[in-house]
């Protein structure tokens, strides 16, 4: 019978933040599967615990997922762990995941602290709605590919980034975004956790004269849509750009005709221009003379009745 594989969080910062249920797991399974052996022996230091570990980073080569398999195909029991939060997100381990399911294997998962989201909750931005990023590349092509695509992304978007590569990240979000409202939260549950809730442009300039220090977590607010104008301000609107097409010669039914919209129809434009002081100001042309404006359903706004509503725009 085929072992499992435990997938446990394991605290960002504060030791403290380790659960029970994961303290119970790594205390009984055969060994560790961990990204950094030295990182991990801290923590088991703390929690009292010894165990075999496997070191599995991004630059491993395939034999040491074979011999991981092999030890769980052979009925042990393991837990993966990250140096800090969920294993697995923007972690090398994913693919030892994938691997086990392919082969059959039990992944169980023992959830834990994560530092986007510990990030999210405090950063003010909205959260109902997100995406998570993680690092950016650093190859100059890909990386301004992947933030023209999230120039028009309208979620909370979400970053990770390493103290030496801060400035450029903050810079280059600046660029691509413009000047939106950003949290850059540092250190998370640490002694020097520290959140700094300003617009990305003020984020540039204070970190041109403050070192970055620290592993960081990005909440950037997403594009925000325009605001929807009232009825009062279509109106206002229409009646501006009325007052233009006059002056360029245009009579009462071609101007209504020209500023139909999704908002507004003909019929209506029609109605409110003659209806209002401006039909004043816009002497109708000698073809409106006697003109039946024609209701909302009316065949003539269209000039086919078996067209599909919005196909002549095609």
């Amino acid at each position: 019978m085929f072992g499992r594989l435990f997938v446990v969080g394991t605290p960002i910062g504060n030791l403290r933040d380790i659960t029970l249920r994961a303290i119970d797991v790594l205390q009984k399974v055969d060994f560790l599967v961990v990204e950094d052996s030295r990182v991990t022996l801290k923590l088991l230091n703390h929690l009292g615990i010894r165990k075999p570990m496997i070191s599995y980073f991004k630059h491993c080569n395939n034999s040491r997922l074979a011999l991981i398999l092999k030890k769980l195909q052979g009925g042990e029991t393991a837990a993966i762990v990250s140096d800090a939060g969920m294993p697995c997100i923007s972690d090398p381990g994913e693919e030892l995941i994938k691997l086990c399911i392919q082969h059959g294997v039990e992944v169980v998962p023992i959830p834990g602290v994560n530092a986007a989201l510990t990030g999210l909750v405090s950063s003010g931005i909205g959260s109902a709605s997100f995406c998570f990023e993680g690092f950016l590349a650093t190859d100059r092509k890909s990386r301004q590919k992947k933030l023209e695509e999230l120039r028009s992304e309208k979620r909370t978007i979400i970053f990770y980034e390493a103290p030496h590569k801060l400035r450029r990240t903050l810079a280059d979000l600046l660029k691509f975004l413009g000047d939106r409202t950003v949290c850059v939260a540092r250190e998370l549950t640490k002694i020097h956790e520290q959140f700094l809730r300003v617009s990305l442009s003020e984020a540039v300039r204070y970190f041109e004269t403050t070192l970055p220090r620290g592993e960081f977590v990005l909440i950037v607010q997403g594009q925000e849509s325009p605001e929807e104008s009232t009825e009062e301000e279509d109106e206002v609107d229409v009646k501006e750009k009325a007052l233009e097409l006059f002056k360029s010669g245009a009579s009462l039914p071609e101007i209504s005709r020209l500023l139909v919209s999704k908002k507004m129809s003909r019929n209506k434009i029609y109605k409110m221009l003659l209806d209002n002081s401006l039909a004043a100001q816009i002497p109708p042309s000698s073809d409106a003379e006697g003109v039946n404006i024609p209701s909302v359903d009316d065949d003539s706004l269209t000039g086919d009745n078996n067209k599909t509503p919005g196909a002549d725009r095609f």
